[in-house]
């Protein structure tokens, strides 16, 4: 009864710091009518991107209250007709300029040489970079908010994290756990305040940076190695004496990741060993998540057919108070919160298996994305 009760406690107190992330320190950028004075340079890194990157184009098009902005697309290699689908959409507008990539020199990685190429090739003019993966779409006003949030919090680098639009049963078993991670494990307030580059993180969909602070902490060349160039920028800005910043960007920008199960599975897999570090860290946190959140309702059945109601209930408890951490997550990031929330112990065993896989298929040098290898 006692490790039951202690389950209850330990869950409870977690989901009670994501009520708080939530509710009291996640940032939230207006979603409406807004404009900066400042020029903008929105970066596009594309790399096969023929069949997703129309709605991201046309929506950066259609961008409102930023009269200075520029829109810079890099064609990393595709072998698709990506660059012909860009002069397509984009046709005769000036705003918009098509690179030509080269490959990664020795040592980098493609995601971080697509975003410096674009960076350092893009007009001087602007004082602010925003970086925009190809599967996002912005509203439109979502880059002068950005921006707007950018200034308003003295930060470096924002990250405006985005819906995340979810459609297969996989998907809603493993991508709200991307939010509801942050939301529960990381101290926000602390995260902004803290110079510590330990205490750091960001998403790369959609990054705003201030361009001066951004080249100041080395740009994408100071990760040019790192899976997680996203959260490795944060750090490196924090290096540099930056500030760097979450908002919650579900009313900016939406995101559809993963169109299928292998995508998804082997998107996680890349880089979930690069989130945790040493195999026995990540092993340490996989067995308290495992315990924490899928051990409560396992026990509770196991504690009913042993004819132990008390155990049972303490158990239940437990378990629903991770229910609403999800509830909690998935509300406050414009997420689907039911019935997903209910499966939220499967969704830690599916991370588990990922992050196991993901350490495996490293160690036999069998990691890659978009026909490059990752390690």
């Amino acid at each position: 009864m006692t490790a039951a009760l202690a389950l209850v406690v330990a869950v409870a107190a977690l989901t009670g710091h994501t009520l708080v992330n939530a509710v009291a320190w996640l940032r939230r950028p207006t979603a409406g009518p807004v404009e900066v004075a400042e020029a903008v340079a929105v970066l596009l890194p594309l790399r096969d991107e023929a069949d997703r990157v129309t709605p991201c184009l046309r929506a950066l098009l259609a961008q409102r209250g930023v009269p200075g902005l520029r829109i810079v697309v890099l064609d990393d290699g595709s072998t698709d007709g990506t660059a012909d689908v860009v002069r397509t959409v984009a046709g005769a507008d000036p705003r918009v300029t098509l690179l030509t990539g080269v490959a990664p020199p020795p040592g980098w990685l493609g995601k971080p040489h697509a975003c410096w190429q674009l960076a350092t090739r893009a007009d001087p003019e602007p004082t602010v970079l925003a970086f925009v993966d190809a599967d996002v779409v912005l509203s439109p006003y979502a880059v002068a908010a950005a921006v707007t949030e950018l200034r308003a919090a003295g930060a470096t680098l924002l990250s405006p994290y985005p819906r995340i639009v979810v459609r297969t049963a996989a998907d809603r078993l493993v991508q709200p756990l991307l939010q509801w991670l942050w939301l529960t494990f990381l101290p926000l307030r602390a995260m902004e305040r803290s110079r510590r580059p330990s205490l750091a993180a960001a998403g790369g969909q959609f990054l705003v940076v201030d361009r001066a602070g951004y080249l100041r902490a080395g740009g994408h060349a100071a990760v040019a190695d790192k899976v997680l160039e996203d959260i490795e920028l944060a750090r490196a800005v924090k290096r540099a004496g930056g500030r760097i910043a979450l908002a919650d960007g579900s009313r900016l920008a939406s995101c559809r990741m993963y169109d299928d199960w292998p995508q998804l599975r082997d998107g996680y897999t890349k880089s979930l060993w690069a989130s945790f570090g040493h195999p026995a860290g990540a092993g340490g946190v996989l067995a308290l998540l495992l315990l924490l959140y899928t051990a409560p309702p396992l026990l509770a059945v196991a504690a009913l057919v042993a004819g132990a109601p008390g155990v049972a209930g303490a158990a239940t408890l437990a378990y629903l108070a991770g229910v609403v951490g999800r509830v909690v997550s998935a509300r406050a990031t414009g997420g689907r919160a039911w019935p997903d929330a209910l499966a939220h112990p499967v969704s830690v065993v599916v991370l588990g298996w990922l992050t196991v896989r993901s350490y495996h298929l490293r160690k036999r040098r069998r990691l890659t994305w978009r026909g490059r290898p990752v390690t």
